[in-house]
């Protein structure tokens, strides 16, 4: 029963990682439309003769809009951006890490409690990358082939 213990204890660090991970994937922002939204009511409901705080809240919402519609506009091209990337030298540089980093932990001593767990991680994280960054090669390779076919047949 303590191996089981040492290698819960051992993952931890990973597993807390990985929470952590996903709580920052579920955070939201402001609800701004509906902040918008509750200014326009509030708008409706402030009496005609107060011009300037009717022109000045008018301001603000105006102001939220054009952040909305620029944020949706950047959102829309950063979207654009990842769809369309397609691997280059960084996913082989971080592929060379992980090897590097993998390797460096196996000269940390074993006796720790989170070596084997942080270890095999490590490895799968290689693996992972190596996959990701192999297809990125892939499609280079493909692509250099295609022009070499293409240059020939000229």
């Amino acid at each position: 029963m303590s191996g089981i213990a040492e290698i819960a204890l051992g993952a931890a660090p990973i597993a807390g990682g990985a929470l952590l991970g996903v709580a920052a994937g579920n955070l939201r922002g402001p609800d701004v439309r509906g902040a918008i939204k509750a200014d326009l009511e509030l708008l409706e409901k402030l009496p005609e003769d107060n011009v300037d705080l009717r022109a000045r809240l008018r301001q603000s919402i105006n102001e939220r809009i054009v952040d909305l519609i620029d944020a949706t506009e950047k959102s829309r091209e950063l979207r654009e951006i990842a769809s369309s990337y397609k691997g280059n030298w960084r996913d082989i540089v971080v592929f060379v890490c992980a090897v590097l980093f993998t390797i460096v932990w196996w000269n940390v001593p074993h006796s720790r409690t989170n070596w084997l767990v942080t270890f095999i991680f490590l490895i799968a994280l290689s693996g992972l990358v190596a996959v990701y960054a192999s297809r990125g090669v892939i499609r280079a390779l493909a692509s250099l082939r295609r022009s070499r076919d293409h240059n020939s047949a000229d």
